[in-house]
């Protein structure tokens, strides 16, 4: 078979075809690809799929996202199955999760159970009470809060990540944890404005941070404690002085590295209002 190429995507002059190659790997030792295309099609890829297939036997499926917007966004608008599934199955915290592309899923398992276990340590649920996780994307911290709270309600605005929350809490057989498709910040808004409340609200952002608008619904509604992890300390720091300024207290700060040998690292942190004028 005559060797070819497929250009790779150039983000000045907004041409080539490939912009990124994504791996997704679980703890069995499985893999799903996803190549992120500048189009709706790859050249040959019947050919392509076999010589994907035979560089890593270990596949569990090939999918090919599609990305045409001029920015250096990696994730893609539309997915197509090329082979196989379009998902990895991963275990975490003695759960078993399903993964699909757009879905976000920490990239360390092993840290990641310690970091979910210091945010649960930290919750100090007993059993009774309603927890809202927002940014909840596949579920991973709703379910393992269920398995302590009375009720846990979730919110992603990535469709993909709350069909995959919805499918893993049927797998993982837990009945008291819910899902829904919605931006955080006007879902939190709404509650807000209906005057519902939580016991406790977990939050856990992508890099920039939450939003004075969702912090400010998160303080109106009135929760026993906040539970924000991080993965960017300036932008929780932030976030952290933006609720210090309506009487909300930081309790208990603890990083986590789940990147080691680098500068980042995750932090939980939990976060009590002071009330009647004392500590």
């Amino acid at each position: 078979m005559a060797e070819y190429s497929i250009p790779a995507y150039n983000e000045r002059t907004f041409t080539g075809l490939v912009r990124h190659v994504y791996v997704r790997t679980n703890r069995a030792g499985r893999s799903l690809c996803c190549l992120l295309v500048n189009g709706r099609g790859v050249p040959r890829e019947v050919e392509l799929v076999r010589a994907l297939r035979r560089a890593e036997p270990n596949l569990a499926g090939i999918v090919l996202g599609v990305n045409e917007k001029h920015n250096n966004v990696i994730l893609g608008d539309s997915y197509r199955t090329l082979w196989g599934e379009d998902f990895l199955s991963d275990t975490l915290c003695g759960l078993t999760f399903r993964l699909s592309v757009p879905s976000f899923y920490q990239v360390n398992p092993a840290q990641t159970e310690v970091l979910y276990g210091k945010a649960l340590e930290f919750a100090g649920l007993t059993g009774a009470e309603t927890v809202l996780d927002l940014y909840c994307g596949i579920g991973t911290i709703s379910l393992v809060m269920a398995r302590k709270a009375g009720m846990v309600w979730g919110a992603e605005v990535v469709p993909q990540a709350v069909d995959d929350a919805i499918a893993n809490a049927r797998r993982n057989h837990i009945e008291n944890a819910r899902f829904l498709c919605a931006d955080a910040t006007a879902y939190l808004q709404g509650m807000a404005a209906r005057g519902e409340r939580a016991d406790v609200v977990f939050l856990d952002p992508p890099r920039a941070g939450s939003t004075p608008e969702f912090l400010g619904a998160v303080d109106r509604m009135g929760p026993e404690r906040i539970v924000y992890i991080s993965c960017n300390p300036e932008t929780q720091r932030r976030d952290l002085r933006l609720l210090a300024g309506w009487g909300w207290r930081a309790r208990l700060l603890q990083p986590v590295d789940l990147f080691p040998h680098t500068e980042h690292v995750e932090c939980v942190a939990v976060l009590a209002k002071i009330r009647g004028g004392g500590m």
